[in-house]
């Protein structure tokens, strides 16, 4: 457990709740993935596929993690885990809360054709991801991080002047 505090610079011990965290995301992740795929195989096949999607996932993480350490500023590694569990809760969520908006507008599937549709609802998805980010990433503690890579994602489409 030293090594592992170690390696991601943990001071204290709350600061294991996000790799705990991250590790149950990562095993749910694998588990849905593999019912995806297997459907219902049988709970020893299932519990297989998901052990082997969970290390795949959990090596393509610590991959990235390696990529993105000296781009993202951040004081700790631990806090890499955090950032990642954001993306993934705001990714998460821009989609729980543009269906509902969409249904509100009163565009559906069988009212619109299907490439618009589709259109709109990745527009609505990216408009909530952009104000969820934010907010997730500020009750997370990760304010100042999220602020200022929403601030390069939006110069980046063309959106400075919503910034001044």
């Amino acid at each position: 457990m030293e090594n592992f505090k170690k390696r991601w610079e943990i001071e204290k011990n709350w600061q294991l709740l996000f790799p705990i965290i991250g590790m149950l995301g990562l095993a749910y992740t694998a588990f849905r993935f593999s019912k995806f795929i297997l459907g219902d195989y049988g709970a020893a096949i299932v519990v297989t596929a998901s052990a082997i999607i969970f290390f795949i996932i959990l090596k393509i993480t610590l991959f990235l993690f390696k990529k993105l350490e000296d781009r993202w500023v951040l004081t700790y590694r631990w806090e890499m885990i955090r950032v990642f569990i954001v993306f993934a809760i705001t990714g998460s969520s821009s989609l729980y809360v543009g269906r509902p908006i969409i249904k509100f507008i009163g565009i559906t599937k069988e009212n619109l054709n299907p490439v618009l549709y589709w259109i709109l609802f990745i527009i609505i998805g990216l408009i909530f991801y952009q104000i969820l980010l934010v907010i997730f990433g500020w009750l997370f503690g990760q304010f100042q991080f999220f602020w200022e890579f929403e601030k390069k994602m939006l110069k980046r489409m063309g959106l400075k002047r919503f910034l001044d």
